[in-house]
């Protein structure tokens, strides 16, 4: 089993369109997958409510604290996981540090993280990439980190000052997603970009199948999360 998280302190940057987009790519390749979702805000299970029957089956957790005591129930019982879970995608919340941030990367042996083409988003990331190696010591867990860059328009400036930021870093970047609408098209429908019908995605799917290749180039869990 690979446990993936998506997380950034920084909100806004596309860690839900990262996860659902993820999550459906894997249904789509027929690997039974779960969508975990920390953000109390539940854009995940939005989305995945929208997600039509007939598409390729994914399992939510609404996995936020509140969620299992509305529902009277031990949360170790709520996280649970179907036993044929091969994958699980993790949209967390904004804000995580300290133990709290220590605590969402449990068991996780993939990290992603979503940046946008600002200079306040590169601020932040890099604030928080120097949390996850100092003081989450993700290296010294082994565990596999990498960046998506999100919603990038080329030959813009913001676009230069984020191309010079990732070039500083020793941290491979897997995708540079295009600010296209397709993502909020199929964000509405429950469906992942590459999904689309009668829509020019084919670039866009290039970029979701490098991805995938990185993270399964990665040796799985030794036991599930």
């Amino acid at each position: 089993m690979k446990r993936i998280v998506i997380i950034n302190t920084k909100g806004g940057c596309g860690k839900t369109t990262i996860s659902t987009n993820l999550a459906s790519f894997y249904a789509t390749q027929g690997i039974n997958t779960a969508l975990y979702d920390y953000d109390p805000q539940g854009s995940s299970m939005r989305w995945l409510r929208l997600r039509p029957d007939e598409r390729h089956g994914l399992y939510g957790v609404v996995a936020h604290q509140s969620a299992a005591r509305a529902k009277g129930v031990t949360m170790s019982w709520h996280m649970r996981l179907p036993p044929e879970t091969q994958r699980v995608i993790v949209d967390t919340p904004p804000g995580l540090k300290g133990p709290d941030l220590v605590d969402q990367l449990k068991d996780a042996n993939i990290i992603l993280i979503p940046v946008l083409p600002s200079s306040i988003d590169i601020y932040a990331t890099a604030d928080f990439i120097r949390d996850l190696l100092l003081d989450a010591k993700v290296r010294a867990h082994r565990i596999q980190l990498a960046i998506i860059a999100n919603r990038v328009r080329k030959n813009t400036i913001a676009f230069q000052g984020l191309e010079r930021f990732l070039s500083s870093l020793n941290i491979p970047v897997l995708a540079k997603l295009r600010d296209t609408q397709n993502y909020v098209q199929a964000s509405e429908q429950g469906l992942g970009i590459h999904e689309l019908k009668n829509k020019p995605v084919y670039l866009d799917r290039e970029h979701w199948r490098a991805v995938y290749n990185w993270i399964e180039s990665i040796p799985d869990n030794k036991k599930a999360p």
